[in-house]
C-alpha cells in the first residue's frame, strides 16, 4: 500500500487533534486549555483546507479559532480570580468520568464503522457559496436554519451569563 503526502497530511493533523484533545481536558490551568483548544481548532480548519473547503477553512481559522477563542480567554481572565480554589476530583468521580468516555469513544468508533455514507455530491472543485447560503438558511429537509437559530440563541444566553457573573464579582 502506497502512502501519499495527502495521507500523511492527513495523519498529521488527526495525531494533532487527537493529542491536543486530550491535553485540553487533563491540563489543570484553564488558560493552557483555551491555548490547547486553539491547535484543535486550527487543525480542524486543516482538515476543511485539505478537502478544498477554502471557504469553510477560512470561517474555522476566523470566526472559532479567532473570534471564540479571544472571547473565551478574555472571559477567563474577567471572570477567575485567585480565590477560586478547585478540589481534587475523588476516584469514585474520575472513574465515572473514564467509564462514560470510553463508552462514548465505543458509540462513536462502531457508528462510524457500520454507518452507510451516501456518495458525495460534490467531486469537483469547491461548494459554492451561494449553496452553502442555501443550505443554511433553507427550511427544507436537508437545510439548517433552525439549528443555526437555536445556535445563536445559545450563544445569547451564554453572553447573559456570561455578563451576570462579572456583574456579581465586582
Amino acid at each position: 500500500m502506497e502512502f501519499t503526502l495527502e495521507q500523511a497530511g492527513f495523519a498529521f493533523l488527526a495525531a494533532v487533534i487527537v493529542i491536543f484533545s486530550i491535553m485540553t481536558v487533563t491540563t489543570k490551568r484553564i488558560l493552557r486549555a483555551a491555548t490547547y483548544l486553539l491547535f484543535v481548532l486550527f487543525a480542524t480548519a486543516g482538515f476543511y483546507f485539505q478537502l478544498n473547503y477554502s471557504f469553510l477553512g477560512a470561517v474555522q481559522l476566523l470566526i472559532y479559532a479567532g473570534g471564540i477563542i479571544v472571547l473565551y480567554v478574555f472571559s477567563i481572565l474577567l471572570t477567575s480570580s485567585d480565590e477560586d480554589k478547585k478540589a481534587p476530583l475523588r476516584n469514585r468521580r474520575m472513574l465515572s468520568g473514564l467509564i462514560v468516555s470510553i463508552v462514548g469513544a465505543v458509540m462513536c468508533i462502531y457508528l462510524l464503522l457500520t454507518h452507510c455514507y451516501p456518495p458525495v455530491l460534490f467531486t469537483e472543485g469547491e461548494v459554492d457559496m451561494h449553496a452553502i447560503g442555501y443550505a443554511m438558511m433553507g427550511t427544507g429537509k436537508y437545510q439548517y436554519l433552525l439549528p443555526f437559530e437555536a445556535v445563536s440563541v445559545l450563544l445569547l444566553a451564554c453572553i447573559i451569563g456570561g455578563l451576570l457573573i462579572a456583574r456579581k464579582r465586582k
